[in-house]
């Protein structure tokens, strides 16, 4: 599985994790990605790997059950 939303193309970024002594070390940001049950364009059911802000935003139909 890509970690990627299907929806908008959210990926992990990059970044520096700094502690309090201020040791920088790269990390990765991880999209928080949901698996979930929705319609298509043409009311049929869909898997997809969706981020949080676009299910809460409205771009996903959830299927109902």
């Amino acid at each position: 599985m890509a970690r990627a939303c299907d929806i908008c193309g959210k990926k992990p970024m990059a970044g520096n994790s700094i502690s309090h002594a201020h040791n920088v070390t790269r990390r990765r940001f991880m999209p928080n990605l949901h698996k979930v049950k929705a319609v298509d364009d043409k009311g049929r059911p869909v898997r997809l790997t969706v981020c949080t802000r676009c299910l809460r935003s409205g771009k996903v139909t959830k299927r109902v059950s």
